[in-house]
């Protein structure tokens, strides 16, 4: 497909979506959603769910936000210059929109996920009209469909970076400012969206994550006294338990100046990467659950953080096996709501309870 796109074309891309992906798949259960606002929601994948009628179903109950994993960035959408290509992206709109989820836009501009075609281009004629392009292609089709959108992904870098920025392409033919650039371009192609920009390491007593707290939040203020159109901050929380204990009085204090701003904060990449694989299944779930909730219970203190995303619903799916020699089920880690057969583990629980008003007293 060429040209330029229209939100108008989403519908015929579910028309054109498969029968089962679309048809509604509610369970008895009522899922995680918050009769209060704060929302659970999950990262998935048009071809995973489609493939698999029981992820299918369990998408539908426990999510009230889905973020497309792979399905809506540039390398996926444009992988050549030109041929655009909808399907996927159109089935998980398709399926947020039967299943009354809201959908998160991930992501517009990160270096990883920028075709090398895209990447060659930006650094020979530097020219911003392509970043334009590109959202005009993405934001023309689905800027209605999703009611956020990560902007720019992964900006910070305070170790390898200029001035506490990551040394992108886009940084480097467009300058510090490319971020605000970025805001406001997608603001003028999806004016009711809510634009964040989304980053990961900043949970942790360590220099490292100490400065990249740091850099986070000097970006974040500088947009804002620039008049850039950000709305909220994502925070991915890849939890490690390899790091030591969470620095919960600095997460505590990083939130609190975020909404200081006037922002929101989504929780938009939730999982945990174990420290010791060889422990009994019990003592890793454990261990895993007693993390999460440690988090949880910093992070919904704050009336800011809007909602919570685990980086996929069953461990099976879950990029934290990148490099693992699985020998079975037990040599899986296990940092997601559900095991590699669907069933839920005691994070799922924590997660039910402390967003989807199981128990709810963290709600607002």
């Amino acid at each position: 497909m060429t040209g330029r796109c229209h939100r108008r074309d989403v519908l015929k891309g579910a028309l054109a979506a498969p029968a089962m992906l679309l048809a509604p798949a509610r369970s008895g259960d009522a899922g995680m959603i918050a009769p209060t606002g704060r929302l659970y929601g999950a990262a998935v994948r048009a071809d995973t769910i489609a493939a698999d009628p029981a992820l299918r179903r369990r998408v539908a109950a426990d999510c009230g936000w889905i973020t497309p994993e792979i399905d809506f960035k540039w390398n996926a959408l444009e992988y050549r210059r030109g041929g655009w290509w909808f399907e996927r992206a159109d089935q998980i709109a398709a399926f947020a929109r039967t299943h009354d989820q809201q959908l998160r836009g991930h992501t517009l501009l990160w270096e990883q996920s920028t075709p090398d075609w895209a990447r060659a281009e930006i650094a020979d004629k530097r020219d911003w009209r392509l970043v334009e392009r590109w959202f005009d292609g993405v934001l023309g089709r689905y800027a209605d469909a999703a009611s956020e959108w990560d902007v720019v992904n992964e900006p910070i870098d305070t170790e390898q970076g200029h001035r506490g920025l990551r040394r992108t392409c886009f940084q480097r033919a467009f300058g510090d400012g490319y971020v605000a650039r970025a805001l406001h371009a997608a603001r003028e192609r999806a004016p009711t969206a809510r634009l964040f920009v989304n980053e990961y390491g900043l949970e942790y007593a360590n220099p490292v994550e100490r400065d990249r707290r740091t850099a986070l939040l000097k970006l974040v203020e500088r947009l804002r006294h620039d008049g850039a159109p950000i709305d909220g901050v994502g925070i991915q929380a890849h939890l490690d338990l390899s790091k030591g204990p969470l620095d919960t009085i600095a997460i505590t204090a990083m939130l609190r100046e975020i909404a200081g701003m006037g922002l929101r904060v989504s929780i938009t990449e939730l999982d945990v990467k174990e420290a010791d694989r060889s422990l009994p299944l019990a003592t890793r779930d454990r261990l895993i659950d007693d993390e999460v909730r440690r988090y949880l219970d910093v992070v919904l203190a704050e009336p800011a953080v809007r909602g919570v995303v685990s980086w996929g619903v069953s461990d099976r799916d879950s990029w934290l096996q990148d490099g693992i020699a699985a020998t079975g089920p037990a040599a899986l880690n296990r940092g997601l709501p559900l095991d590699a057969a669907l069933a839920p583990k005691p994070v799922y629980w924590t997660l039910r309870e402390a967003v989807g008003g199981g128990g709810g007293r963290h709600q607002v």
